[in-house]
């Protein structure tokens, strides 16, 4: 998908600090580390979103379970930009939005800073020489082990049943502890389902939808 280049997107996101942070790690503009911990004045639990997207999913969660911490990461500054316009009148004071390459998640948390990531409708790189690019590929699911505190999970969604396929393989060979797999979502007996727009598109066409959790058990 192309993304439409948004002029303001930057300055806009500037002017709200207490909302969301452009971290430039590894780019050509570089600053330094931010730490979770400088996010938010309390110890509740922090949840993460991966690729959050125009952030209907974890802005939903934010309003909805204050006493947990949301962060909500997404790499580019036009996507974040329309997140940050969902909740910048009136901001959750548990939900802060990154501007980042996933790929330096453990530039700013700390071993077991995180309870749960979830993966929402990523790219599914349907290339085979693309996978290494894939969130639930064996290397990327070994970061998140980096930073998931011991029984920390990660909740992934995909109306892509290859994609699906793959991470189900690739989430036993990282050792995770796989239950709760269901490859219709909205026909399975789960109840607690927070819809993203994309997934809100994707029902109506009539298109499965794949999701499990993953559990760090070791």
């Amino acid at each position: 998908m192309r993304l439409r280049n948004i002029p303001e997107a930057e300055e806009t996101i500037k002017q709200y600090p207490q909302i969301v942070q452009i971290i430039k790690l590894g780019w050509e503009e570089e600053k330094p580390a931010l730490q979770v911990k400088d996010l938010f004045p309390n110890n509740n639990p922090i949840q993460i979103e991966i690729g959050m997207g125009r952030g209907q999913f974890i802005t939903t969660l934010a309003q909805s379970n204050p006493q947990i911490n949301y962060l909500g990461i997404e790499k580019y500054t036009s996507v974040t930009y329309k997140a940050l316009l969902k909740v910048k009148d009136n901001p959750p004071s548990n939900l802060k939005l990154l501007v980042m390459d996933a790929a330096y998640l453990t530039s700013i948390f700390e071993p077991g800073d995180v309870e749960r990531i979830y993966l929402n409708f990523s790219d599914p790189w349907p290339k085979e020489r693309d996978a290494k690019h894939r969130l639930t590929h064996l290397n990327k699911l070994l970061v998140y082990k980096k930073i998931l505190q011991l029984g920390g999970e990660v909740h992934f969604k995909t109306d892509n049943v290859k994609l699906f396929e793959f991470s189900l393989n690739q989430f036993a060979l990282a050792d995770f502890q796989l239950k709760n797999i269901t490859f219709d979502l909205h026909q399975s007996v789960f109840t607690d389902n927070v819809m993203t727009e994309y997934e809100e598109r994707f029902s109506k066409q009539g298109k499965n939808i794949y999701r499990l959790e993953a559990k760090y058990v070791r």
